[in-house]
């Protein structure tokens, strides 16, 4: 086989470093691609949410398998691009995207079908949502309906705070993405990330995954994409999984085939834990980023099966087998630990240089995934974004699988960059 990965993350890297693994596939392409997946095949440099040339691109290598990484080609629509030209591709189409391109769609469609979530407001008029604040009780959670690259909310202690937040969105924060924004209630619990592998119809649930997403050590500062994270979370054991399984996944997936959007890719279920069981915090269209570094890390077998199947149909049939392909019962604990740039996440320093990313690679058991890297004039990797590496590791445990990864960060000499140093503290606690 050939395939073809859009996107050029941290994510993306750690797929393409996956399906090359894999004994049916003989070359992966990347569109853009970065340094590190360079290293894996050959990347093309073009936007993926440039249709024309991703369409140019695929009839030009005619790859088996398209997967579409992050979320901007899946609301751009490229997933119902490439499928109309005969490709068969791992991500849901542009209505069903709309879960996470869009959250009072998901927070409508979740009222809908029954799915337990947080009570909410959806507004589009300035007065109308102030006035609503005024309703409910703090904490307040803002968020922005649109993509925001992870940075589009706000939870807010002072009714005060909350008026501020909303007015900065609603004229212009995230442009267009927070014209129109929801308020919800403030839900308390433990986090996680639940990814689902489905042709829309069967599913295959993945360990479950827990991130980091404020800046700062002890869960403090603004949100980021994400530190960090690990696998599996503790706090999702077999009685939770059942119940995301029964009470969100399963309402979700068949609702939308029934109403003519079924939704084939991966599903990525955000979740509180609640006292009154799991209630959905958002949904993602794609694996989540860090949490795909460690998912990808982890698992010891064969990803490529059940991503085609996922693509084409029948994996109701397969399931079975493509779990035992994938290793799922053998997964092993990993751990993801992002360094990022000075500045991140409100103005990173680009440019400045990393040493050490080779070294620290060939550590038994450590992996680092490029996220935002490039290769400046002198052949030297340089800092490119604001989340730049995921060091990432395995181990016969998670203490084991985090002690390694942090052995990893500490052979990277990287003066410029900086990073979370309790990655899993809640599951070592």
């Amino acid at each position: 086989m050939k395939v073809l990965i859009l996107g050029s993350g941290g994510r993306e890297h750690a797929l393409a470093w996956k399906i090359a693994q894999s004994p049916l596939v003989d070359e992966v392409f990347s569109a853009p691609g970065n340094p590190g997946m360079d290293k894996i095949g050959p990347c093309f440099d073009l936007d993926p949410t440039d249709l024309t040339a991703v369409q140019e691109l695929a009839l030009q290598i005619t790859p088996d398998l398209i997967i579409i990484g992050p979320e901007a080609p899946l609301a751009a629509g490229a997933s119902d691009a490439l499928r109309a030209r005969g490709f068969d591709v791992f991500g849901p189409s542009q209505q069903a995207a709309q879960l996470e391109s869009s959250k009072g769609f998901a927070k409508d469609l979740m009222k809908k079908y029954g799915v337990p979530t947080a009570d909410y407001g959806r507004f589009s008029d300035l007065t109308e949502a102030l006035d609503y604040l005024e309703t409910i009780d703090g904490p307040y959670v803002i968020k922005a309906d649109g993509l925001a690259s992870g940075k589009g909310v706000v939870i807010v202690e002072s009714q005060e705070d909350a008026e501020n937040t909303v007015e900065e969105f609603m004229t212009g924060k995230f442009g267009d993405a927070s014209a129109e924004i929801v308020i919800e209630e403030f839900m308390t619990g433990e986090e996680a990330s639940i990814f689902v592998m489905t042709d829309g119809e069967g599913a295959i649930y993945l360990p479950a995954a827990q991130d980091h997403k404020r800046v700062g050590d002890g869960d403090v500062g603004p949100n980021t994409g994400g530190m960090g994270a690990y696998a599996p979370a503790p706090i999702v054991d077999a009685r939770m999984m059942e119940l995301v399984q029964t009470l969100i996944v399963e309402p979700m997936l068949s609702g939308m085939a029934e109403d003519g959007m079924p939704y084939q890719g991966v599903l990525y279920v955000g979740i509180m834990a609640t006292e009154s069981g799991p209630k959905v915090v958002e949904f993602n269209a794609r694996f989540g980023d860090p949490e795909c570094q460690a998912l990808m890390a982890g698992l010891p077998g064969d990803i490529v099966p059940a991503l085609l199947v996922s693509s084409t149909g029948g994996l109701v049939s397969s399931h079975a087998s493509l779990c035992d392909m994938m290793g799922l019962a053998d997964f092993r604990p990993s751990a993801t630990v992002v360094m990022a740039a000075e500045g991140y996440p409100d103005k990173p320093v680009k440019g400045t240089i990393i040493n050490g990313v080779d070294g620290a690679d060939e550590i038994e058991g450590v992996t680092v995934f490029h996220a935002g890297t490039d290769i400046n004039d002198k052949n030297e990797v340089v800092a490119a974004g604001g989340r730049v590496l995921g060091v990432t590791a395995t181990g016969d445990s998670l203490k084991v699988a985090i002690d390694k990864a942090y052995e990893g960060v500490r052979a990277i000499d990287w003066p410029g960059g900086f990073f979370r140093n309790d990655i899993g503290h809640r599951a070592l606690k």
